[in-house]
């Protein structure tokens, strides 16, 4: 098997309230080996989100670890977890989260310019990504101008620009009909299948699990293994 590049260890996530301990996330383990695509599959409220912040070290845990190549997260100084975000990890939301004054080509360039990139090795690479998801001829359009699928793969393309090891992709599908949503699955699959970056993906969509290597299910912040392909019920 792969080498496991994202591992985490009884995770656990518990908010205070008046009325009592709200358990997001209750010792949830997992890992996602190089070239695997795994889905977290779930309903809304699950806790996906909850632990995609963990693991890409947006939000730290009530307990427990998460281990991206040699660094642990949970335990790094936020030197060190600032520079795992940038060089280690892509992340893809449901919302696109893209920047509307700025053009396709200036969305994916802009992690390149945060690393101080050569201009021309920037200019090249956005080239390259904005091909690969489809959007050559789109590189001057901003989002307003574009489709919701299309706005998803400038955001695809924006969280590779870094060449990330881990590929955190939050309900990317969330927003987008049937027949985008699947292109943009397929799209994902590649990434894990052809560039060897660790993919998990979040879904509340059960269609979905039938492209994962494997599937992960989280019901009221309990993960467990799921399998790949849904049962018929008898």
């Amino acid at each position: 098997m792969s080498e496991a590049v994202l591992q985490a260890s009884g995770l656990s996530v518990v908010h205070r309230t008046p009325a009592g301990d709200v358990h997001a996330l209750s010792d949830a383990t997992l890992e996602v080996h190089a070239g695997e695509f795994v889905v977290l599959i779930g309903p809304s409220g699950a806790g996906k989100t909850t632990l995609l912040h963990v693991l890409g070290g947006i939000q730290p845990p009530t307990t427990g670890t998460v281990r991206i190549g040699d660094v642990v997260l949970t335990e790094a100084p936020e030197r060190d977890v600032d520079r795992v975000r940038r060089d280690d990890i892509g992340y893809v939301f449901q919302s696109f989260g893209l920047i509307s004054a700025l053009s396709a080509e200036e969305n994916v360039e802009l992690p390149l310019r945060i690393r101080r990139a050569d201009p021309g090795e920037r200019a090249e690479r956005v080239a390259q990504l904005l091909e690969r998801v489809g959007l050559a001829d789109h590189a001057k359009q901003r989002p307003t101008e574009l489709s919701g699928g299309q706005q998803q793969r400038v955001g695809i393309a924006r969280a590779l620009a870094g060449s990330p090891r881990i590929l955190l992709a939050d309900e990317p599908t969330g927003q987008l009909d049937s027949h985008t949503a699947a292109s943009m699955i397929e799209l994902i699959a590649s990434i894990a299948r052809d560039d060897g970056v660790a993919v998990l993906l979040s879904t509340h969509d059960p269609s979905i699990r039938s492209r994962a290597d494997r599937v992960l299910e989280l019901h009221d912040g309990v993960l467990r293994e799921g399998a790949v392909h849904a049962v018929a019920s008898p």
